[in-house]
């Protein structure tokens, strides 16, 4: 009797653990799902797609300094959901977004994005949730992918500036 109420303790948490892998691959081919709807109604903007999974266009080539690590980048931004609301953004005023790049100080997909620009740059980011928020669903729904618009202002080298 006690083999058979182990063995079926088994059987369900293999069964439990089985179906929630399948709902974790559903919240991630609806995101891709996301970013692939957002891509084909926004042909106008040419996104190339990063190794780390990262979209990423240039609106318009900067020719100042490129950020590299342990630098501090002066930024103006815009983030929106990809159904375009904006949950938060520093156009409009005065006060740039002064961060330093590569040390944790941003999420990882924004702070890979502006490693691609020069200053006077602007570009569009989609920041898929494991280089965003995450899927925890503590600060933003769990599974959502990011829109930024990014202007970078100014780059102030960083210590062993070259």
């Amino acid at each position: 009797m006690n083999k058979k109420i182990r063995l079926s303790l088994l059987v369900s948490f293999i069964i439990v653990a089985f179906t929630g892998c399948l709902k974790t691959d559903n919240y991630e081919d609806t995101e891709r799902l996301n970013i692939e709807t957002y891509l084909s109604e926004h042909v106008d903007v040419q996104f190339d797609l990063k190794s780390s999974g990262l979209y990423y266009a240039d609106i318009v080539i900067g020719t100042g300094k490129v950020p590299v690590a342990h630098d501090t980048a002066y930024i103006f931004y815009d983030a929106q959901y990809l159904n375009e609301n904006s949950f938060g953004s520093n156009f409009g005023t005065t006060d740039t977004l002064v961060a330093p790049v590569g040390e944790g100080f941003l999420i990882l997909g924004f702070d890979e994005a502006i490693t691609y620009m020069a200053e006077g740059g602007k570009a569009e980011a989609i920041v898929p949730s494991y280089l965003g928020y995450g899927n925890s669903g503590y600060y933003f729904p769990a599974y959502t992918p990011i829109l930024f618009d990014i202007h970078l202002v100014k780059v102030k080298p960083g210590p062993g500036a070259r």
